[in-house]
């Protein structure tokens, strides 16, 4: 959690942390999204811990009874993003249940809106290659895994109490640099005006 403080967010600004595991084609969790969600309603940010899978079987190795593991797998936000993104549509667009006669369901408001929602990588801290990124959550998703680096990863996603050194200090790993989306989505979207300090 310490090493949050290289971000410039405030810690008394952050909500309770999540844990992102890996989606499988049979299984995607998503009970970590409602304290996300409450975490954003009250303006706070969220620190999202990466899964990684370490001395794991695969189902096919467990149902055979062989004690044969896995690579280590390492979360990267390129993934995270995606499964965000991926579980945010999930709930705010449902499907219609299957006795409906309507062909088209209204879908709900997005609560993470790509374009308007910051949010930070950080990768390697506290190691000499660390490396954080800011920017919209359709910018980051837009980024490779080759743009994150190796791991360890994790993810911020900024609440709108964001204060102005805040803003200005994370500022400095946006994507697009002065002429960045940041800038605009926290002025625009979060309300919070840019102040120029020297470093």
């Amino acid at each position: 959690m310490t090493a949050l403080g290289s971000t410039g967010l405030q810690m008394y600004n952050f909500g309770q942390s999540v844990s992102l595991p890996f989606y499988t084609e049979t299984w995607t969790p998503d009970s970590w999204y409602d304290r996300l969600e409450e975490n954003v309603r009250y303006g706070m940010h969220t620190l999202v811990l990466l899964d990684i899978k370490v001395r794991e079987q695969s189902e096919e190795n467990m149902a055979r009874g062989r004690l044969i593991y896995e690579p280590p797998r390492f979360m990267n936000p390129a993934q995270a993003f995606s499964q965000i993104l991926l579980t945010e549509n999930k709930r705010t667009n449902p499907p219609p249940p299957e006795d409906s006669d309507d062909e088209a369901v209204a879908p709900g408001d997005k609560f993470l809106k790509p374009e308007e929602t910051l949010a930070m990588s950080l990768s390697r801290i506290g190691t000499p290659s660390q490396r954080i990124i800011a920017g919209t959550l359709k910018e980051l998703s837009e980024l490779t895994e080759d743009d994150y680096g190796a791991p360890l990863h994790s993810v911020v996603i900024v609440g709108k109490r964001i204060h102005p050194l805040e803003l200005e200090f994370a500022g400095r790993w946006c994507v697009g640099g002065e002429n960045g989306q940041w800038w605009k989505v926290a002025k625009d979207v979060y309300g919070v005006e840019r102040e120029t300090f020297d470093y």
